[in-house]
């Protein structure tokens, strides 16, 4: 009689690239380290120092740049892998390095003598918010820049911050020939940049997503990017990296995130269950028929979850440069879809593993507390179904109502 590790139903071992192996090994080698320092990183709020630097000398902050700016210009289906991977041992290491990988974006749009001196040329993080919530007033050669921005994820590692302005002139706003707002990313570097002590949150701890001021600080045009352009590939040129847009691209990190933390919650709720038995019980947690029953829809939510992410990862791939809407209206679609199943195995778990899962050092807490704060980014957001679905009824392809 065959035992059930001999059964092939929910085998979750898929063909992987030599090079999306070479880079899980890197996890594999740095994963002691970040345990060692997960707690401090919860109880400081930021990346202690041991773990950057692992993770710098595995080149991992670097993963997807140009190798024309010192980058490893991995595949995307890589880059998730190596998210997921990441976020299965700690979220908070995930989710910056996730951040990481979408502001890298960027170097594929700034020119190219300002992206060899932000992504070569220094090895700390760039970071920051491309929520327009400050001002660019337009100046000779550049911009006036003011405001304060939320979310800034890898601070403590960074020495370049980017933040999404609204273009004024003479205090007015800017307008599009559309009519919006006239957007810019503008970026700066840390001395011109005032940190504030507002992370205190449920979950992604570690992240030290800190909000930071910005008042009246010149930025020349080479270190501007327009968010017209951001929608569409980068121009194409030797130094590119990625023939896809910066806002399709941008699905991956959290998506990948989400998806780590259930497989890491999985594994961890399998491994208690059969050591459990539950309070005036006979058997253990694991015998149990509902434990077996939910334990089977948690496995499936979070393979589907993964093959939605392979297949996402393969149609921006092959289809990054020329997909336009119908790639983005999927894309948002599968981001969305695999956060939801995700979220919803880790509800599964957490509630099947009772009163355990509560305490501060149940690996279920932190898992649960990790999902429902990466969850709330707006690109898993139920926003993006929503658009989606307006799209596939004939409407246009809008961000939000």
């Amino acid at each position: 009689m065959s035992s059930n590790t001999d059964l092939p139903v929910l085998i979750n071992r898929t063909p992987v690239s030599a090079e999306t192996r070479e880079w899980l090994e890197k996890i594999a080698g740095i994963t002691p380290v970040i345990e060692k320092f997960r707690d401090e990183a919860e109880r400081e709020r930021r990346m202690p120092v041991p773990v950057f630097e692992a993770l710098s000398a595995a080149g991992i902050h670097r993963m997807v740049v140009s190798k024309e700016f010192g980058g490893s210009q991995v595949a995307l289906g890589t880059s998730g892998a190596v998210l997921t991977a990441l976020a299965r041992v700690d979220a908070s290491v995930a989710w910056q390095m996730g951040v990481q990988a979408a502001i890298a974006r960027f170097s594929d749009y700034l020119p190219e003598a300002s992206s060899r001196e932000l992504f070569r040329d220094q090895h700390a993080l760039v970071i920051g918010s491309v929520n327009p919530t400050g001002r660019a007033e337009a100046v000779p050669g550049g911009y006036r820049l003011s405001g304060r921005w939320g979310f800034a994820s890898g601070s403590a590692h960074a020495e370049w911050f980017v933040s999404a302005a609204v273009v004024t002139e003479d205090g007015q706003p800017r307008r599009t020939p559309a009519g919006g707002p006239d957007i810019r990313m503008l970026f700066v570097p840390r001395s011109q940049v005032e940190m504030l002590d507002t992370w205190y949150t449920l979950g992604l701890r570690g992240t030290g997503s800190e909000d930071y001021r910005i008042e009246d600080v010149f930025v020349a045009d080479e270190y501007v990017v327009d968010i017209a352009a951001m929608v569409a590939a980068p121009p194409a040129r030797p130094s590119r990296a990625y023939a896809i847009s910066y806002y399709d691209w941008g699905l991956f990190g959290t998506a990948a995130t989400a998806l780590g933390i259930a497989q890491g919650a999985l594994t961890a709720f399998k491994a208690f269950a059969g050591g459990k038995t539950p309070a005036m019980g006979l058997s253990t947690l694991a015998a149990g028929h509902v434990t077996q029953e939910r334990v089977g829809r948690a496995e499936i939510l979070v393979r589907s979850a993964r093959l939605l992410l392979e297949d996402a990862a393969w149609h921006a791939s092959e289809h990054g440069q020329d997909g336009g809407d119908a790639l983005s209206a999927m894309l948002r679609l599968s981001a969305s879809t695999i956060a939801e199943n995700s979220s919803a195995a880790v509800d599964l778990l957490f509630r099947l593993a009772g009163s355990s899962s509560i305490y501060a050092d149940s690996p279920m807490e932190r898992y649960f507390r990790d999902m429902h704060s990466a969850e709330k980014h707006i690109t898993v957001s139920p926003t993006n179904i929503e658009m989606a679905g307006q799209y596939l009824l004939g409407g246009g392809l809008q961000v939000r109502r």
